[in-house]
């Protein structure tokens, strides 16, 4: 995280850099019917969370963007956490929740857009989810914005195309 100053008053600009971290989850599969899909994205002591309800990413080529507003109470939610110490996926994947690292802050989207296309591999093997954020607005509790240049692209998940057996 970058971090710049200015002299007029407590304002403080911070750019999130979450470019070359890569989206990751929890289960093979993150497309679950009646489940509210989490996604995150990890940086060193920092991580991206964006949670969608279960109808955002579908196993079906798009016609158009599908798009879910960002805001503190859903339907999509988006997270950004500092903690204590580096963090790794088993930190948001462990059955029982770790108590280490320990949430330094934690600041909700308070509005936005996240936009998913979907469309299927050369292969026809596998559906490519590429999501986009879109006006993301995180403000601390000093009320200090924290700006959304350097998150618009969160990345693109795969889920693989269901076999005639699996119907």
């Amino acid at each position: 995280m970058m971090s710049l100053s200015c002299d007029d008053g407590d304002l403080q600009i911070e750019t999130l850099d979450f470019d070359s971290a890569n989206v990751e989850f929890c289960d093979d599969n993150p497309v679950e019917a009646n489940m509210t899909n989490v996604l995150f994205k990890l940086n060193d002591t920092e991580a991206l969370i964006l949670e969608l309800p279960s109808d955002a990413i579908l196993n079906e080529v798009s016609v158009s963007e599908i798009e879910r507003s960002v805001s503190a109470a859903g339907p999509a939610k988006i997270t950004y956490r500092t903690f204590s110490d580096k963090v790794s996926k088993t930190y948001f994947c462990s059955e029982i929740p770790l108590t280490e690292p320990s949430v330094v802050e934690e600041i909700i989207a308070e509005g936005g857009s996240v936009f998913i296309t979907t469309v299927i591999s050369a292969d026809s093997t596998k559906y490519e989810h590429t999501i986009t954020l879109s006006g993301i607005s995180l403000v601390t509790s000093e009320n200090s914005r924290i700006t959304d240049l350097s998150i618009n692209n969160f990345g693109t998940v795969t889920t693989v195309v269901p076999t005639e057996e699996e119907f």
